[in-house]
């Protein structure tokens, strides 16, 4: 095999196009997980093969030296588990419950670290991937497209970095592809870039989302410190979506990551002795108006998270809003999260909450992003910026303004959805970072302006988008029409002169 390093893009369209296997027999949202559990599995078995053809060069046939080196792999890989041994008995009639058997031997041994991570998935399910000989069909033609040369991922052909990305440009694929059931696992990544960004991590600060999907937004948060130094936190209540998180974690270096398997609202995993954790910075893309998600038992919350009032009971974004403000540390805790519209206006029990967090001077800013960012919706969508170092003590504790942005305008159309490319983000982030008034752009509203609009946070209250229509020039357009009479006379004539030559009367 040659040492040729791989591209980007030939890892990413060579996994692509394994899904091919699946396509049109099974759901998107089903089929991500055998890919990129295999992707895992690849990963994994390659690199385990290419460090011990290391240590056998260094050690000969000393097996016991060559197996202790081993044995302090980031993953040990049991015997008969590897890719390759899937791969050298992909003819076998019952090829699925093998690939199962050896998942299982892998979590096995390694169940500090994948614990849970492959249960919710069933190489074997005939529910999904059909009765046994085409099952076995398509599993065989799984495991020949990732042993394709492209595929080959040992560290010599590819880089740590490059994985980690075909993981993620896996995924936002298949979001595209599982249509709605796509924000159960993804936010596209310019919006978990922008929303990384305005939570602005540093090193040596604890990053939390709450509603963390394949954790993707965990990454990009990470990936906005600039320093290795930071810890990255989780919760998750989709088992399946959980798995993709663990794996997304590993492949992108972040073995020490927490990701907890619960439901956020109604059973927090993220607790210290009998108190919520807090971080210095917390992000998510929570589920819009979740119904039922809790109503009727958050009055006895035993973590006291919605003390400033209960939510509706079929609209659970401020359950999440209001959760993520509770784990921020206080006088310094920075929240960043993506809400539908509604949250800035309805009224009720929602304008009740919205009017005590900005009475207790924690909101910061309300940016408006462009429609049709989402594979899930086409609704625009806003960022609710909260800073508790505005609190008492805290080193933002002389701010009062809320600082209004309408960044709807600025997007890249694209076929199916658009985008926000780096200008229209670093143009949210400078404006942010200035705080001034920006013309039909951005307002720094101050706490008297939004007691006056009822604590109403709907943006066109507080920037001014009309753009006025060019004024008409009614004396030119009345000259316009009488030049094409004329013009429409004289083609009249000249019409009735070729058909009295022709003969023909009208």
């Amino acid at each position: 095999m040659t040492d040729q390093k791989i591209t980007q893009q030939q890892i990413n369209q060579t996994a692509w196009a394994a899904c091919d296997t699946f396509r049109g027999a099974v759901d998107a949202g089903q089929y991500k997980d055998y890919i990129l559990v295999m992707l895992f599995l690849k990963t994994i078995s390659d690199l385990w093969n290419d460090h011990q053809a290391t240590y056998r060069r260094k050690y000969g046939d000393d097996e016991t030296r060559i197996r202790r080196r081993l044995e302090r792999e980031r993953f040990i890989l049991p015997a008969h588990a590897s890719f390759d041994d899937l791969y050298a008995r992909r003819n076998a009639p019952n090829i699925g419950e093998l690939i199962n058997m050896a998942l299982e031997a892998i979590e096995d041994a390694n169940r500090a670290k994948l614990e849970g991570v492959f249960r919710n998935i069933d190489f074997n399910s005939e529910a999904n991937l059909g009765r046994p000989k085409d099952r076995n069909r398509r599993l065989k033609h799984l495991l020949e497209d990732f042993a394709k040369p492209a595929l080959d991922l040992r560290p010599s052909r590819v880089t740590e970095d490059i994985i980690g990305e075909c993981y993620i440009y896996l995924i936002s694929r298949f979001a595209s592809d599982a249509g709605k059931k796509a924000g159960e696992f993804y936010t596209p990544t310019a919006v978990s870039r922008l929303l990384a960004r305005l939570a602005a991590p540093k090193p040596g600060d604890t990053i939390c989302d709450p509603a963390c999907g394949s954790g993707s937004l965990l990454i990009q948060a990470s990936q906005a410190v600039g320093s290795p130094d930071f810890a990255l936190y989780g919760q998750e209540v989709n088992g399946a979506t959980w798995a993709l998180a663990r794996m997304n974690m590993f492949l992108h270096a972040r073995d020490a990551a927490r990701i907890e398997w619960c439901d956020t609202i109604n059973s927090p995993g993220l607790v210290q002795g009998d108190h919520l954790m807090r971080f210095d910075v917390v992000v998510a893309n929570p589920p819009f108006s979740l119904e039922k998600w809790g109503a009727d038992h958050a009055g006895a919350d035993p973590h006291r998270r919605f003390w400033r009032g209960i939510p509706p009971k079929s609209k659970g974004d401020y359950a999440f809003i209001t959760h993520m403000v509770e784990i921020a540390k206080r006088q310094s805790g920075r929240v960043a999260v993506i809400v539908p519209h509604g949250v800035l206006f309805r009224g009720g029990a929602e304008g009740r909450i919205r009017q005590r967090l900005v009475e207790e001077n924690l909101l910061d800013a309300v940016v408006g992003l462009p429609a049709n960012l989402f594979t899930t919706t086409g609704i625009p969508v806003a960022v609710l910026v909260f800073d508790r170092a505005r609190e008492p003590g805290g080193a933002h504790a002389t701010r009062r303004d809320v600082l209004f942005i309408d960044a709807s305008k600025d997007f890249t159309p694209g076929k199916n959805r658009n985008t926000m490319d780096e200008t229209h983000i670093n143009k949210v982030l400078a404006t942010y970072g200035a705080r001034t008034a920006v013309d039909r752009y951005a307002h720094p509203a101050s706490p008297q302006e939004i007691i006056d609009n009822g604590y109403n946070l709907n943006i066109p209250r507080y920037v001014d988008n009309f753009e006025p229509e060019e004024e008409i020039d009614l004396a030119a357009v009345q000259r316009d029409i009488l030049h094409i009479e004329a013009e429409l006379a004289d083609v009249r004539a000249k019409m009735a002169g070729y058909l009295k030559e022709l003969g023909i009367h009208g």
